[in-house]
């Protein structure tokens, strides 16, 4: 078993990035912000990240650093992001 790994393809790995950004989208839109508003919370001058890992665009994606501090700035556990 110790040399067991589970192996997913390109696919389930953007499918993941999907889910958890439209989760992100989702709270956003609740707390009423914009996707310039939550970009300039996080420390970006500008949409791109959000955009982009909203719209999934040329495998823009959140990392663990801004999926953090999206949840300091939404006021929402991290889970919220996976479930």
């Amino acid at each position: 078993m110790a040399n067991d790994f589970y192996e997913c393809d390109k696919e389930q790995i953007q499918d993941f990035y999907r889910y958890i950004a439209k989760n992100v989208a989702r709270l956003r839109k609740e707390k009423g912000l914009s996707q310039l508003d939550l970009s300039l919370a996080i420390g970006y001058k500008s949409v791109s990240l959000v955009a982009g890992a909203e719209a999934g665009y040329k495998n823009i994606h959140f990392n663990l650093e801004h999926l953090y501090k999206i949840s300091k700035v939404l006021e929402v556990e991290m889970k919220e992001f996976f479930i």
